[in-house]
């Protein structure tokens, strides 16, 4: 009896996940240098970079699995902690300051810069859509056997924030690779990386608007927030086909603001 539980125990050691990962390492311990080349945090960048381009290889439910743990615990949907807003304050800051760098401008006129950003493309902008969403989503989209819930305006501001994130991280901060050298060229391939590169930072803030709306249990008809795709498209045929640098635009309308 003995015998067979230690033949059962060596043979469930060998179905172990722990032997595979053994495997892969050498006689002292260390990860032979091909495993060792998957774990260099430019391999990680890289990844986490492609992965900003592939929707299908990202949990975007993720970010909304909290908000439902929220409602179930403290019975509102809406953040309480202003981490994560104090998070994309220093994201906005670091990154602004970086398109300033750009842009060469200078101290002064990156403050500008930083306090546009933050009060009026973040903060104001975000007021004002947030605004919009809530008023049609409790008017119209609320189920009828559901009329004793409503969205709450917290809730809707905090899902601009969400989608806001990556909009800010291509356009703040991968475009600046490519501002100078590329985008700013004023040929085909430059305004093609940049537009490109706004289509698809709108095309995830429209993406994640829906999935934050769509996290609640209570509306209805949630595909039409995906409509805006539509006219983003087109816009954006339109725009290579009339020689319409969206990030040239922005550039011109950023320095003209900051000089007064």
């Amino acid at each position: 009896f003995v015998k067979a539980n230690y033949c059962n125990l060596n043979d469930s050691r060998k179905m172990l996940p722990s032997t595979s990962v053994n495997s892969s390492m050498q006689g002292n311990g260390v990860l032979n240098s091909r495993d060792a080349a998957r774990h260099t945090a430019g391999v990680k960048c890289y990844k986490y970079l492609r992965r900003l381009f592939r929707f299908r290889q990202m949990d975007l439910n993720l970010v909304y699995r909290n908000f439902h743990y929220r409602k179930q615990t403290k019975d509102q949907w809406a953040r309480d902690d202003p981490a994560f807003l104090v998070l994309l304050s220093i994201w906005l800051c670091v990154s602004t300051i970086g398109f300033g760098f750009v842009l060469d401008m200078g101290f002064f006129e990156t403050i500008k810069l930083l306090l546009w950003v933050v009060f009026i493309d973040c903060v104001g902008v975000g007021l004002l859509i947030a605004t919009l969403i809530w008023f049609i989503s409790n008017k119209y989209l609320v189920k009828r056997q559901s009329r004793d819930y409503d969205v709450e305006w917290g809730y809707a501001f905090d899902v601009h924030l969400n989608a806001f994130y990556p909009l800010l991280v291509i356009l703040h901060f991968i475009q600046l690779f490519f501002i100078n050298h590329v985008i700013l060229t004023d040929t085909f391939i430059g305004y093609l990386v940049g537009n490109t590169l706004w289509l698809v930072a709108v095309g995830y803030y429209i993406y994640v608007t829906f999935l934050g709306y769509s996290a609640l249990p209570f509306l209805k008809n949630i595909v039409i927030l995906l409509y805006p795709f539509a006219p983003l498209i087109l816009l954006y045929g339109l725009s290579l086909a009339l020689g319409w640098n969206f990030t040239h635009t922005l550039c011109s309308f950023y320095k003209y603001r900051v000089k007064f």
